[in-house]
């Protein structure tokens, strides 16, 4: 044991969105009881690689006595987490469960509702692409509109999508846990700097992983300088809805 340069977790800061996870290479950071946390001093090297990707600020590097950074552990503890997920992935697939994880990827079935008749619902959509990364900041479509960020499943869990939520509106669509967050966040930002919108809103599922879409969103805001107000509307995974 030595004193040396450590990564350090606010739990009261902590969401638990996950953005964290995937930036450490030697999986020293799990999410455990809703928070991220270090799950053995060894495998955090103190080079700080998910710094940047915390919305809340929530870790930091400190300096204090522990274990000596253990490459060769790190990379079987690294090679454990990965038998595991296979073996979890194994299990949902022949079982139908998929044991302790995160509520985005937990297998769950509910009953669906019957509509109260059978309607044709026009499309909502007004322009193209929806995709955050296929868009341009400077499409023309952007010109004083009222913008939604959406996270992918919402619209599928939403059943009035697009008459609630997208009528009117330039609909932008994106994973905050499966995709480049930090992208995310640099095109958000740059258009907001290109255009003078309306209004913008954050949609995203109940899940703490997607909450990562409201943060980054909240970030882009700052840094483009825009004095724009944010609206959270949050779906519950059996698609009630709400505002955050």
């Amino acid at each position: 044991m030595a004193l040396r340069q450590i990564v350090k977790i606010d739990e009261d800061k902590c969401t638990g969105c996950g953005l964290c996870i995937p930036k450490c290479a030697e999986g020293a950071l799990q999410i455990i009881d809703g928070k991220a946390k270090l799950v053995d001093d060894k495998f955090c090297d103190g080079l700080g690689a998910c710094l940047g990707d915390c919305p809340e600020g929530a870790i930091t590097i400190i300096e204090r006595e522990a274990d000596d950074f253990d490459i060769e552990a790190a990379e079987e503890h690294v090679k454990e987490l990965h038998k595991h997920e296979e073996k979890e992935a194994h299990a949902h697939a022949h079982h139908g469960h998929a044991g302790h994880q995160c509520p985005s990827s937990q297998a769950m079935t509910f009953a669906s509702k019957e509509p109260v008749k059978d309607v044709d619902v026009p499309s909502a959509l007004t322009s193209w692409p929806v995709k955050i990364e296929l868009v341009s900041p400077k499409a023309p479509f952007f010109g004083n509109a009222d913008v939604v960020v959406a996270a992918d499943c919402a619209a599928f869990a939403y059943g009035n999508f697009h008459n609630d939520i997208m009528k009117g509106k330039v609909i932008l669509i994106g994973c905050p846990k499966l995709s480049d967050s930090e992208s995310y966040y640099h095109k958000i930002t740059a258009i907001l700097k290109e255009n003078d919108l309306r209004s913008l809103s954050v949609v995203h599922m109940e899940v703490p992983c997607c909450f990562g879409l409201v943060h980054l969103v909240e970030k882009a805001i700052e840094t483009s300088g825009k004095d724009i107000k944010l609206k959270d509307i949050v779906i519950g995974i059996k698609g009630d809805l709400h505002e955050g």
